[in-house]
């Protein structure tokens, strides 16, 4: 099997969980059960119980609803974001190219989980700090990638041939731009999902992620990291489900860009 049906397989699973999430879980994920507390897997509980004896794979499958929803939500944001200022420093150039790419070096500079651990401080911990903690660490991406796509298309002489028929710069960049960006722009969002995926555990871990009772993969972590040897699949479940997530949505970004090499092999 190749990594595209690894990386298939493994979205496909992960999104299976996470719409069971939605319609089912086995226990109430939240409820608290201490006559059960820290039972191993097992048949009434596949992945054991935690420390206040609520069931690990209700919590596994409704914090899936959280941690996928989540960093989708704030890559989708900031390559919304990122998309339209990268169409126009590219398309326009000058001024413009130049304060754009500015403010995208300025914000490069500061990663998503610094940029939420600043909000924090600010406001409250929770889902709004980091959706806007990971989609503003991902504008400056999606902005470069989609720029420098642009500086090449505009050139292209299909663009050039329909700027000759007296086509708008509207028309342009949503007939002929936009379509050409897909490949480059799915290859970097699959690629920036596991990273959210991954800072958002990581802020959860550290407290100014998802706030109790709620639970998330990375909240599971920080709850689980004073029990570790005593029950360590408090440690071993979220851990697993974060790295297939991460890997799965690599595999595809990888299979991805080795597409488009091929493609351009054969132009």
């Amino acid at each position: 099997m190749d990594s595209r049906k690894w990386g298939i397989l493994l979205i496909g699973v992960l999104l299976a969980l996470t719409v069971l999430g939605w319609f089912y879980t086995p226990y109430d994920p939240n409820e608290v059960n201490i006559a059960e507390r820290f039972q191993p897997p097992g048949r009434q509980h596949p992945f054991g119980t935690d420390h206040f004896g609520r069931d690990v794979f209700s919590r596994i499958l409704w914090g899936a609803r959280i941690s996928l929803a989540v960093g989708a939500a704030a890559v989708c944001l900031g390559a919304a974001m990122g998309i339209c200022l990268g169409l126009a420093a590219g398309f326009f150039g000058g001024w413009w190219d130049e304060l754009l790419m500015r403010i995208s070096t300025s914000l490069q500079a500061l990663p998503s989980i610094l940029l939420a651990l600043l909000f924090a401080a600010i406001w409250s911990p929770g889902v709004p700090v980091v959706l806007w903690g990971i989609a503003l660490g991902n504008i400056p991406i999606f902005l470069r990638v989609t720029r420098n796509q642009v500086l090449s298309i505009k050139r292209r002489p299909y663009v050039e041939a329909a700027r000759a028929l007296g086509a708008g710069d509207l028309r342009i960049i949503v007939r002929h731009i936009l379509p050409n960006l897909r490949a480059a722009l799915l290859v970097q969002f699959s690629v920036s999902l596991a990273g959210a995926i991954l800072a958002e555990a990581s802020l959860s871990y550290l407290g100014v992620g998802i706030q109790p009772p709620d639970p998330s993969w990375g909240r599971m972590l920080r709850e689980a990291q004073s029990y570790g040897s005593l029950a360590p699949w408090l440690v071993v479940v979220p851990g697993l489900f974060i790295a297939l997530a991460v890997v799965g949505f690599n595999l595809l970004g990888d299979n991805w860009i080795y597409g488009r090499e091929r493609l351009y092999e054969r132009e």
